[in-house]
């Protein structure tokens, strides 16, 4: 079983030692059956730390550290791989598989060198290996098919085009045969169509006629129409009558009419209806006479014949008799139905027929003519109908056959045409045939040079391969210096000492084999930097397997990935909530992810995607505790902006780092590209219009290549009628020749353009110097960090405010010194003073290498100091180290017979090398001839010490005045470069407050705490939530937000990197960010994002050094206005500026260590301002100025509140009575040798005065030596020299030193200490030899009990690590501290603790140790007191010097509490004492610090130049009664134990003096028991 990731386990901290226990509880087949195998990574501390928080990892485990794969493991492996591809040879095998092994080795040792020389971790792992075997199989395959494509197209281009010429002149009789036939088409055709035309006409004719005919025919069946419409209209009218007799009939039945005839004397009425009827219906128009009802009972004697009579009635045909006899009847107005009803209903039926049948009769007989007209019309309708029927029959006769000559006529001229095509076709043929051949003439040549060249390729394919596989594997994190020494100093060399030579192109770029000349010109369309770095990074990218992994800082890379892929891209940052969901859709859909900023340790949830750890046939991929579908399209790109990422082993191995740094001449071309946008906008424009348009030209042509083969190798059959084809050609070569000719000419434009341009080049060129020094400053401290997007900025408002010029040169000098400067300005301001000098040296230096002004040679002597060992100094005035330098020097050309002059002339040098300033000396003969760097380089060797300020006096001479001037930047001008994207980070010092200036500067602006729209939060335990809401608030608002010690909220600080982020785009205008955190102490221990620091205007909030600038710096916290604000003006101006002068001293006194404060106090310009204050109240209350008053509320209270030592007190006390007294108004006081106090002045009058008044910088101005100075400026020309060194360019040919491992040096180390480790004293035996137990043997026995500890400690931890080491033992913490100790050469904590105070190292300290055990061997063998003690070869020096105190009273018999000590320095040498005297003691050893110690006067006096701490004579110490000391003329003299002082003090020595004590008090004097 495997138990991987295992990390994310420990993390929540589960215990491994109950993993192993546990498994015992399960079944004994289980337990037999079982294994588990945990894979750990060794690099880092996580295996150490977790071996040892859980023992059970290395006690119930087998470890088993598996080395790196030896070569035969490499070869064998490969090999094994290589057997079953096809596409290799057999016989190159072997060499394959050696070559990739030695790819593998040499990339390790490579590796080495990278991290030695560039600080860059790149690992390689078997499983690089075999991805480089996996990769080489697919490139393989993947060239050998596409260069087999490519030979083909060319093949069957080239076949089709020699098969072309053969078929011209078939193609030609062809044309002449259809060429007579279509003459036989054209004859046939033409007497067709005069038969057509005759028939033609005659149908035309008869078409004419029937037409006519028609038009009558339409007229008549328009007059029939209209009288048959008339009619209809008529007869309507009638049928309501018709309808309302039938109506009537229906009225009439069996019944009524029965009813009716049975009356038998009807009404009048009754007998008029049935007499009418009769009328009516009298047949044949015969009008009965008797019309009486009788007879009318008679007619409807059958009722049913009667009323069938009626129904059947002919209405039409109403005899004209019958209607005349019916008109008396239908005037009569009671022939009315309604009221003929009222007497009988059947009469009223009969009534109603009868008046509606004459009412029919009537409209009838009206439209009977009409009718008769229409029949008339009908008829002669018929007949026309007829006639144009005859008509048209015969015209579809005429149709038919003019139809059938009609088709005899087209078919003869479709196939005239047909025919005619043909010709044309094959006349088109024969043409487009000519212009193929005569087009592909030139290609023809091309592509079989092109056939023969793709021959050669696949001859040398798979060494070719070998070699890419090799880079894109391997090589994308170096950088391209690396590249190439790996490429052409290690590969191609060791390709040609092969047995069996791999085939391979000579000189082979990879580029040339992963990308054509189109791609790469699409690539830099998109946006990638032109520089051949960042397109073979775009190539490993587009042809690695594996995922790539953008180191990306200056975010060019993940620029181009968007710009090229545009919303095809999913961009997803790491670790945003959510980003998990995001990348599951991504992983099913098959997209294309960026997965941007990713941290050194990636989210162990990705481990499976990113080893593709895929499941279930491929087709899945666990992401946590999901199963993710993985579509096959899907492709990662991660992407990380960390400058110089350690990313581990596992996460190297799973992907492909490809280092996307900016490079020099990338960002060359950048900068040279926006100083010409900028001068000559029309210049640039055109440049980029042609570098745009040539790229396209690349792409186009080789797409019209492209096309053009594939047509023609894909054409079948007879492909010689392709138009498109051969157009498609024509095009081509029509563009090329466009292309050629627009190539020539953007040559020559672009040469006139490269020439004006290049004119710029130096102010480009110092600019991309400028960044590549700056962003080299994180290697000093982590809190320089500097992104390309700020440098951008800041270059851009350098251009724009750099002074005009007349001339061009003087334009781009202008240009080159304001950019350079601005540059300066920008860094510097976050810097701390103590990096400022380095920075500027190492701009100079640059800045002339580039000039080619100084010699490297030089520059590296000075940096290096490669001082020859062995030598001893022939003068006294030279250590033997420093003659080493001047010998080392002297075998350079151009100090030839330096040592010789030094020797020959000693007195001068002398006199220069123990002169105060040498720097500012002339050099003694020819030597003051030589540059400022060769001056330089002396010096060096001459007087270390002095080598800061001769930088900084090299810096002004080169740069300028004001590349050194000290005076900070005004805060409102550093507030005009900050934006929402831009917050304004103070990096804290002790004893400054920087945010005063901003909520100084807020409060001008209208931003304060009471308008709420400035919010101020100190960050610490719970308040991350109040930040993030304030932030919010403010980005929505356009508030300021303080975010004080963002350092002590290390969890948070990534969240508050993603919201600021957040809040950079889309936020009010207004809204502004000021952080503000501590340094880190050491680079381990820095926590602030890299984004943070790089985003942001870095300002460093530090007391400046010097006392120019302190006391610039001081007086800048006043102004005119505060001079003039109290009444005694004079007294308050003296004691101001005099207050100003002490706050500087005491503030940068503190460089000069612990002489200058026993220990370190923030004194800030609040002391300085309240003391003002203070001064001011006291003047507008007194007339008198209090002094005394004043010096004790300065000295006790306002800076004496920071004091916690005595000695310190004493030092501010007496500056403060040097600094402030009567003399000051009276013009007599001096505040420094040659400084005089000045008068009453104006604000800006006394900076004048400080400007030119002010002594140079020395320990004068502070009362100190110059000795004082000679140690820390030693260190600090060490550190600056060395810090400047490893920030140089360091070259590939640093070698390793032969040292052995660390291992095995603290193991011959531990074994020699133990062998030298005195056995422990016998306290026992010692007891019993004292005969009598007195002070000085109590002494002596205390003392060997704590040496008894200390060396009982130190055998015991050395054995347990020595067995450690063996193996016989766990490595503990302690162990491991104590190795490293050992290892580094400082005293273990575990021995300090039981030690004395030491600031030797680990080597010295033995030494003095196993000394004090001699001297304590020597001590107790009689118990007898010395002749002299060594008085710094105790542990507690108090000791003694109380023994000698206790000795004197118990022998004179004084009170203990009333005696001291009293001090008589002889004038003898510890040789010179055989016994200890009577009373007190001798004692040696000592050291006086910051004075030396006359020995013919007897009295302190100044120091010697250069001899920091001389040795004391001898010290007769004794005890007297207090009341007989006597304190004049005496210094009371600290003495300590070593030259950190502080804790380390010991007494008080009065030591004679024939100065004011005071002036040892502020020279530091004390006594040291070691140095």
């Amino acid at each position: 079983m495997e138990l991987s990731p295992l990390q994310p386990h420990w993390s929540n901290q589960q215990s491994i030692n109950s993993l192993l226990p546990q498994r015992r509880m399960q079944s004994n087949h289980c337990l037999h059956e079982q294994c588990v195998a945990l894979c750990l990574s060794p690099v880092g501390p996580k295996l150490r730390l977790r071996s040892r928080r859980f023992p059970a990892l290395a006690s119930c485990t087998t470890m088993d550290c598996f080395q790196p794969w030896p070569r035969e493991a490499l070869e064998s492996v490969s090999l094994r791989f290589l057997r079953d591809m096809d596409t290799v040879e057999d016989s190159v095998k072997d060499s394959i598989s050696k070559f990739m092994a030695h790819v593998h080795i040499s990339v390790n040792e490579v590796s080495r060198l990278y991290l030695s020389n560039e600080r860059r971790y790149n690992y390689t792992t078997p499983k690089s290996f075999l991805e480089q075997i996996k990769l080489y199989q697919n490139l393989l395959l993947e060239k050998d098919k596409d260069l087999k494509a490519k030979m083909e197209r060319l093949e069957n281009g080239l076949e089709k085009l020699k098969s072309t010429s053969a078929q011209v002149d078939e193609l030609k009789a062809k044309l002449a045969a259809q060429e007579v036939e279509l003459k036989q088409k054209n004859e046939d055709a033409d007497k067709l169509i005069q038969v057509v035309g005759v028939e033609t006409e005659k149908v035309s004719r008869k078409k004419a006629v029937a037409d006519e005919e028609e038009r009558k025919v339409a007229l008549i069946t328009q007059e029939v129409e209209q009288k048959q419409k008339d009619c209809e209209e008529d007869l309507a009218k009638a049928e309501p009558a018709l309808a309302a007799a039938q109506a009537a009939l229906n009225t009439l039945n069996k019944t009524n009419l029965t009813e009716l005839r049975s009356f038998g004397s009807p009404p009048s009425a009754v007998s008029n209806v049935t007499a009418a009827v009769m009328v009516l219906t009298a047949p044949g128009g015969k009008i009965p006479k008797d019309r009486s009802w009788k007879a009318a009972r008679v007619a409807m004697a059958r009722v049913d014949s009667f009323l069938d009579s009626l129904i059947k009635f002919n209405k039409e045909n109403i005899h004209e008799n019958c209607l005349r006899a019916l008109q008396p009847y239908l005037q009569d107005p009671k022939f009315n139905p309604e009221f003929v009803a009222t007497k009988s209903a059947a009469a009223a039926g009969l009534c109603s027929w009868v008046l509606n049948i004459a009412r029919f009769h009537r409209v009838f007989c009206e439209v009977q003519p009409k009718r008769q007209a229409l029949d008339r019309a009908n008829a002669e309708l018929a007949a026309a109908q007829d006639k144009l029927a005859t008509v048209k029959a015969k015209i579809t006769r005429l149709n038919e056959n003019l139809g059938k000559l009609t088709a005899r006529f087209e078919k003869a001229t479709s196939d005239k045409l047909r025919c005619q095509q043909e010709a044309e076709a094959t006349a088109c043929t024969i043409t487009l045939a000519n212009r193929l051949v005569g087009g592909l003439a030139s290609e023809n040549v091309r592509w079989a040079e092109a056939v023969k060249d793709f021959r050669q390729q696949q001859s040398t394919l798979c060494g070719d391969v070998l070699l890419v596989t090799a880079f894109v594997s391997y090589l994308g994190y170096f950088t391209r210096k690396y590249r190439q020494d790996l490429l052409d100093g290690i590969w191609r060399p060791y390709l040609h000492q092969l047995k069996v030579a791999i085939p391979v192109t000579p000189r082979l770029e990879p580029l040339s084999l992963l990308a054509d000349e189109a791609a790469v010109a699409a690539w830099r369309n998109q946006g990638l930097p032109a520089d051949r770095t960042s397109s073979e990074n775009a190539a490993i990218l587009s042809c690695c397997q594996r995922w790539p992994l953008l180191v990306d800082p200056q975010l060019q890379g993940s620029k181009w990935i968007k710009s090229a892929h545009g919303e095809r891209l999913r961009v997803i940052p790491a670790g945003h909530k959510g980003y998990l969901d995001t990348l599951e859709q991504a992983l099913a859909a098959g997209d294309l992810v960026l997965m941007e900023n990713l941290e050194e340790s990636v989210d162990p949830v990705l481990g499976p995607l990113l080893g593709r750890e895929t499941i279930k046939k491929g087709r899945y991929v666990k992401i946590g505790d999901k199963e993710c579908a993985l579509h096959p399209a899907f492709r990662l790109i991660l992407h990380t902006k960390l400058a110089n990422p350690h990313f581990q082993p596992e996460l190297q191995a799973q992907c492909t780092l490809i280092n996307f740094s900016v490079t020099h001449d990338g960002l060359e071309e950048q900068l040279l590209a926006a100083v010409v946008r900028l001068e000559r906008p029309d210049l640039e424009e055109l440049k980029s219009d042609l570098t745009k348009q040539q790229n396209g030209f690349k792409i186009t042509l080789k797409t019209l290549e492209d096309n053009l083969l594939s047509r023609l190798s894909s054409a079948s059959g007879n492909f010689l009628g392709d138009t498109a084809l051969v157009e498609n050609l024509e095009t081509t070569k029509r563009t090329a020749a466009e292309i050629v000719d627009k190539v020539q000419e953007f040559k020559a434009t672009e040469g006139r353009i490269n020439e004006a341009r290049e004119q710029y080049r130096p102010a480009a060129c110092r600019a991309a110097m400028l960044y590549f020094t700056m962003t080299e400053l994180h290697a000093v401290h982590p809190m320089y960090q500097f992104s390309l997007k700020a440098f951008h900025v800041v270059f851009q408002k350098a251009m724009e405010r750099a002074a005009p010029a007349e001339s061009l040169a003087g334009r781009v000098l202008s240009l080159t010194d304001s950019i350079t400067f601005s540059v300066f300005q920008y860094t510097a301001r976050g810097l701390f003073e103590r990096d400022k000098l380095t920075f500027s040296a190492q701009l100079t230096f640059q800045i002339l290498l580039m000039n080619k002004e100084i010699d490297p040679a030089e520059l590296d002597f000075l940096l290096r100091y490669p001082a020859q060992p062995g030598v001893t100094s022939p003068v006294e005035f030279l250590s033997d180290h420093s003659w080493g330098g001047i010998k080392a020097l002297s075998s350079m050309e151009e100090f030839r017979n330096l040592d010789r002059d030094i020797e020959g002339s000693a007195k001068r040098w002398k006199k220069f090398v123990e002169s105060e300033c040498p720097e500012k000396e002339r050099f003694p003969q020819d030597w003051k001839n030589k540059s400022a760097l060769q001056r330089l380089c002396i010096l060096r060797a001459l007087r270390p010490d002095r080598v800061p300020c001769a930088v900084r006096d090299f810096v002004e001479e080169k740069l300028g005045s004001k590349y050194v001037v000290g005076r900070s930047l005004d805060f409102a001008t550093t507030f005009e470069e900050s934006g929402p994207a831009t917050p304004m980070f103070f990096i804290l010092s002790p004893g400054v407050d920087p945010l005063k200036d901003v909520e100084k500067h807020g409060k001008k602006l209208g931003y304060t705490f009471n308008h709420r729209n400035l919010h101020n939060v100190s960050l610490g335990q719970g308040q991350e939530v109040v930040a993030e809401q304030a932030l919010d608030l403010a980005a929505k608002e356009g508030h300021w937000v303080i975010l004080q010690n963002i350092h002590l909220v290390a969890k948070w600080l990534s969240s508050l990197e993603k919201r600021l982020e957040q809040h950079s785009q889309g936020s009010h205008r207004d809204f502004r960010v000021f952080l503000s955190a501590e340094p880190a102490p050491c680079p381990e221990s820095h926590i602030i994002p890299q984004g943070i620091l790089e985003n942001s205007i870095k300002v460093t909030s530090e007391a400046p050094t010097g006392m120019h600038a302190n006391l610039h710096k001081a007086l800048d916290n006043f102004s005119q206005d505060t001079l003039e604000m109290c009444s005694q003006e004079k007294e308050f101006r003296s004691i101001l500026f005099a207050l100003c002068y002490f706050h500087a001293v005491v503030a940068e006194r503190r460089k000069f260590g612990p002489q200058g404060w026993n220990r370190p106090y923030p004194f800030s310009t609040g002391d300085l301002t309240i003391s003002v204050n203070v001064l001011y109240n006291y003047l507008q209350a007194s007339s008198k100025v209090p002094y005394d008053d004043l010096r004790y509320l300065v000295g006790e209270i306002m800076y004496g509140g920071h004091i916690t030592d005595d000695w310190d007190r004493r030092l501010c006390k007496t500056y403060l009575e040097e600094f402030i007294k009567p003399e000051m108004l009276e013009g007599e006081l001096c505040l420094a040798p040659g400084f005089p106090l000045p008068g009453n002045m104006d604000y800006n009058g006394y900076h004048q005065y400080i400007d030119d008044a002010l002594p140079p910088e020395s320990p004068y101005l502070y009362g100190l030596h110059p000795n004082a100075e000679i140690g820390f400026l030693t260190q600090r020309s060490e550190r600056l020299l060395r810090t400047v060194l490893e920030l140089q360019p360091r070259d590939s040919s640093t070698g390793q030193g032969a040292v052995g491992t660390q291992e095995e040096m603290v193991q011959a180390l531990l074994e020699e200490m133990l062998e030298k480790l005195t056995d422990e004293f016998n306290m026992a035996e010692l007891l019993a030899k004292v005969e009598e137990r007195t002070p000085y043997a109590v002494v002596a026995l205390q003392e060997c009990e704590r040496m008894n500890a200390l060396t009982a400690e130190m055998r015991r931890s050395l054995a347990e690590l020595e067995l450690g080491l063996k193996g016989e033992l766990t490595m503990t913490s302690d162990m491991e501290t104590l190795q490293n100790s050992l290892f580094l050469g400082t005293v273990p904590e575990s021995w300090v603790k039981r030690s004395y105070p030491s600031t030797a190292s680990l080597g010295s300290w033995f030494a003095d140790l196993l000394a004090r055990i001699s001297e304590l061997e020597a001590w107790t063998r009689d118990f007898s007191l010395p002749s002299t003690l060594w008085l710094g070869g105790f542990f507690n020096p108090q000791s003694i010097l109380t023994a000698i105190m206790q000795t004197t009273a118990r022998k004179n018999k004084w009170p203990l509490d009333k005696m001291t000590l009293q001090c008589d320095v002889t004038k003898k040498s510890r040789e010179d004492f055989a016994s200890a005297p009577r009373e007190g003691a001798y004692v040696h050893g000592l050291f006086m610090e910051g004075a030396r110690w006359d020995a013919q006067a007897g009295t302190i006096t100044e120091a010697r130049l250069k001899e920091l701490t001389p040795a004391m004579p001898v010290v007769f110490i004794k005890a007297i009664p207090d009341d007989k000391q006597d304190t004049r003329g005496l210094y009371p003299c600290p003495l300590y134990k070593t030259r950190q002082r502080g804790p380390t003090y010991v007494w008080t020595f009065n030591l004679k003096t024939k100065e004011k004590p005071s002036k040892w008090v502020l020279a530091g004097v004390a006594l040291l028991l070691q140095i």
